[in-house]
């Protein structure tokens, strides 16, 4: 007869248990919110003014085609990596990539610093690191490789003045275009 009880008793318990897995589990109270700008999600809604005070929408961009948003600095680093992402820039503009900078720098800098640069590309200046926010990062410099239709497929942070971060960036451009991939790091932009 204890046996008979134990047994009973080990069932009722067991299946407690297994009710309790299925629950989701409690959210504690200083958990961070879940992400909502990743790889497989759609962009968030980023409006910028260009260098001329236009409003670009993000929307509007990855509507036409895919977008490379490059989160940067005028930092040394971020400076020799510039000229790979122009290169970047030129190699697939003709299939529909737009590329945007933005730069978190004053913009009495930028301006000269686009001219010295020969930027041919949109870019934007955000001194107060709004767009961090709304990409939900405070990496410098992140770049976000976003399809036609607004779905984040790529990110890659961090500065490499080589041209590693850029190259792998490169390929996926590529693959996103349907073209071969360009080697940035072995033609690299002139200055």
């Amino acid at each position: 007869m204890k046996w008979f009880i134990l047994t009973v008793a080990f069932a009722f318990t067991s299946m407690g248990i297994c009710q309790a897995a299925d629950q989701p589990a409690p959210k504690k109270a200083n958990a961070a919110p879940a992400k909502t700008v990743d790889i497989g999600k759609q962009a968030p809604v980023f409006k910028f003014n260009d260098a001329s005070g236009k409003e670009v929408d993000l929307a509007q961009l990855t509507a036409k085609g895919p977008v490379l948003v490059r989160l940067t600095c005028g930092c040394s680093g971020c400076d020799k990596e510039l000229a790979y992402f122009q290169k970047i820039n030129e190699a697939y503009k003709a299939q529909g990539l737009t590329s945007v900078l933005v730069f978190r720098e004053p913009d009495a800098k930028m301006a000269k610093y686009a001219a010295d640069k020969k930027l041919d590309m949109l870019y934007s200046v955000d001194a107060k690191g709004s767009a961090w926010k709304v990409f939900e990062t405070s990496a410098m410099p992140v770049n976000f490789l976003i399809e036609k239709g607004g779905k984040i497929i790529s990110i890659a942070s961090g500065c490499e003045p080589n041209g590693l971060i850029a190259n792998i960036v490169s390929e996926k451009a590529a693959k996103t275009v349907g073209v071969a991939a360009v080697d940035v790091q072995a033609k690299k932009a002139v200055k």
